[in-house]
């Protein structure tokens, strides 16, 4: 793959070309490390955390990549990352503005060599996602966003990424592919009109809301910030939603960097849902 830039026709304002650039230089060059590990044929090396959860050596090798260069093109600003906060490892993050990082989202897709796991780079300024890179590196796939989200997909132009209105036929759901249906996706779902439901690994979930592929994804199950920032950053970018259960938007650097569950979609179409009697503050990946 050539390396990834914005085309100077696509109208990125002049204070974010740069950093969207930067990100994509970064994304990319992660996804090759990944890739150089992804397609080794003695196999991928697996450990398991505390958290019974795996981890790769690509992870670990992302993650040092991606540390060092936003370390190097925005040093003043800190970074909270999957492998290093599993460790314990978290910064202050008190000024309000932070990177959320995810070297291997999809650590399983990853595993299972299905392509479907992705690099993910979020900068949260007050608690909301202001711009973030998704790369998808076996699948040729990435979308950057600031004031806009640009979509590139291996093969095509890059252009302008846009939610659609939802079609007459009704909603393409996106679903996890290792996250079963329950009560509380059932009862959401009844109330929408429903044309087709699709499978999908880690952020692109959110990603093909993004790219007018899809239009909803409800996700009433346990997840971490930063498995959501960088694509909540392309979602907005691109005129979407993701809002908790109260119908408000979704925000970061909570208590244990914890999600509650979550709608994204394309068009928003209500002020929330309702769910079984959980304590979502306490949920575990």
């Amino acid at each position: 793959m050539s390396q990834l830039q914005i085309p100077t026709e696509i109208p990125v304002h002049d204070d974010n070309r740069d950093l969207m650039n930067a990100l994509l230089m970064i994304a990319q060059r992660a996804g090759e490390i990944i890739m150089e590990i992804y397609n080794r044929p003695s196999g991928i090396e697996v450990e398991e955390k505390d958290d019974s959860s795996p981890v790769t050596e690509a992870d670990k090798a992302a993650e040092a990549f991606i540390l060092g260069a936003l370390n190097t093109v925005t040093p003043d600003i800190p970074v909270v990352s999957e492998e290093a906060a599993s460790a314990g490892e978290t910064p202050e993050i008190d000024n309000g503005l932070f990177w959320l990082v995810d070297p291997v989202d999809g650590t399983k897709e990853f595993i299972n060599k299905n392509g479907e796991f992705t690099v993910n780079i979020g900068l949260i300024e007050n608690g909301i996602p202001v711009a973030g890179v998704v790369h998808a590196p076996a699948k040729g796939l990435t979308w950057v966003s600031a004031d806009i989200c640009v979509f590139f997909e291996e093969g095509y132009e890059p252009v302008v990424a846009q939610v659609r209105s939802i079609p007459a036929e009704g909603a393409t759901v996106v679903a996890s592919r290792r996250h079963g249906d329950n009560d509380d996706l059932n009862a959401f779902l009844k109330t929408r009109k429903i044309h087709e439901q699709i499978g999908a690994g880690s952020s692109l979930k959110i990603c093909l809301i993004a790219a007018g592929r899809a239009d909803l994804y409800p996700r009433f199950g346990p997840t971490m910030e930063w498995d959501t920032a960088a694509a909540h950053a392309v979602l907005l970018a691109a005129g979407g939603h993701l809002s908790d259960a109260d119908g408000d938007p979704l925000t970061y650097g909570k208590f244990n960097f914890r999600n509650p569950y979550f709608v994204a979609e394309g068009e928003h179409l209500d002020a929330g849902f309702d769910l079984s009697d959980e304590d979502l503050s306490t949920e575990e990946t």
